[in-house]
């Protein structure tokens, strides 16, 4: 079916959140708006007999009207309708419900099944709420351990810690998982194998709250398993829904780009390319932009010091074609950090933590529009 989500993880979570009102007597109206509220993550309530007022209609996120119960809102002592109301039919060859929307007062007109889909996302949208997506920075190596890894988690942590909400998505299922980077191996949680099979719309708060909650921010991690990849349309499906909660998503890139982490490409509003201030690793770095930038328009460099022979962070960037996010200077106790369990940021004076302190304070927490 259009706009569902088929995969295998549990759809309670969002079970427990309100849902749509419907008003229908027609049996088979009510089972397909039962099936797509379930679509949508929505628990619904469906009201018998005489329709609702406004007053115990402003309940429910959204009011779904079959079109045989369209006469029963002509009744003006019932309030006008709210905008989002839905006025929602079974014939495609009747017009008449185009006329039976302007004399109740109803804005939206869908027919089903060809208006499926749409349905399906306007439910989720009325659920979750809409407000403006989440800021999303994609991180890539410019050669083999250039520390990518660690800035994303950096990055996230000191979003978390500022307290936005944020999301990391580690979109490199050859990478180890970031959950060992954050020393959370062991938290429960979904990973992505539970999601491979997500396709259409995800619920966004239902993803949110399956994922493992570490350092104030949710993760989506690989475990492991034998899961090698997910396909495009999980990634698109969980990116998009990660994008809907708002605040900051912050997603880990393959250096080899497969499938998924392209969709991914075209759900970031930023990129940054880690590029160790070598002149192999810059060769390196050359083609790696060459290919991130056909799918991203804002790549940027972060070049990781100390520099040497004779190239500073500025000239490598000049180089490289791209635009400069910052330098980031050693940082000789990571490594033991690390060991102890303490993730990449953490340390108030380390430069991972003085770097995404500036690069969130110029960049805006929530983006201005979703990527198409």
């Amino acid at each position: 079916m259009a706009g569902s989500s088929t995969s295998e993880w549990p759809a309670t979570v969002a079970g427990r959140r309100g849902g749509p009102l419907i008003v229908t007597e027609d049996e088979g109206l009510l089972d397909d708006l039962l099936r797509l509220c379930a679509a949508a993550g929505a628990m619904p309530e469906v009201a018998h007999g005489t329709p609702p007022r406004r007053a115990a209609r402003e309940d429910s996120p959204l009011l779904l009207i079959g079109d045989d119960c369209a006469h029963r809102f002509m009744n003006p002592s019932l309030g006008p309708l709210d905008e989002g109301a839905v006025l929602v039919g079974s014939d495609p060859d009747d017009p008449g419900i185009w006329r039976r929307a302007v004399e109740i007062g109803a804005r939206n007109v869908t027919v089903l099944p060809g208006g499926e889909t749409w349905l399906v996302d306007r439910i989720a949208d009325a659920v979750e709420g809409v407000g403006s997506p989440a800021r999303t920075v994609g991180v890539i190596g410019g050669r083999g351990g250039a520390g990518a890894s660690t800035l994303a988690c950096a990055l996230a942590v000191g979003a978390a810690r500022a307290g936005r909400r944020t999301m990391l998505i580690d979109a490199d299922p050859l990478g180890g998982g970031l959950d060992v980077l954050l020393g959370g191996e062991r938290a429960e949680g979904l990973r992505w194998p539970a999601f491979a099979d997500s396709r259409g719309r995800v619920a966004g708060e239902a993803l949110e709250e399956a994922l493992p909650e570490l350092h104030s921010m949710r993760l989506l991690s690989w475990d492991r398993g034998d899961c090698p990849s997910v396909p495009p349309d999980a990634m698109r499906a969980v990116l998009a829904a990660a994008r809907r909660r708002g605040g900051v998503v912050v997603v880990d890139l393959p250096r080899r780009l497969d499938e998924a982490a392209v969709e991914a490409l075209g759900q970031l509003d930023m990129g940054l390319l880690v590029v160790p201030a070598e002149l192999r690793a810059i060769a390196a770095a050359h083609r790696v932009a060459a290919t991130v930038g056909n799918a991203l328009g804002d790549l940027r460099v972060v070049v990781r010091g100390p520099c040497g022979s004779g190239l500073d962070a500025a000239e490598i960037a000049r180089l490289l074609g791209l635009p400069l996010a910052g330098e980031l200077s050693p940082e000789n106790r990571l490594p033991a950090a690390l060991a102890a369990g303490r993730p990449p940021g953490t340390a108030d004076r380390g430069p991972l933590a003085k770097f995404c302190a500036e690069f969130w304070a110029q960049v805006p927490a929530e983006s201005g529009g979703v990527p198409a």
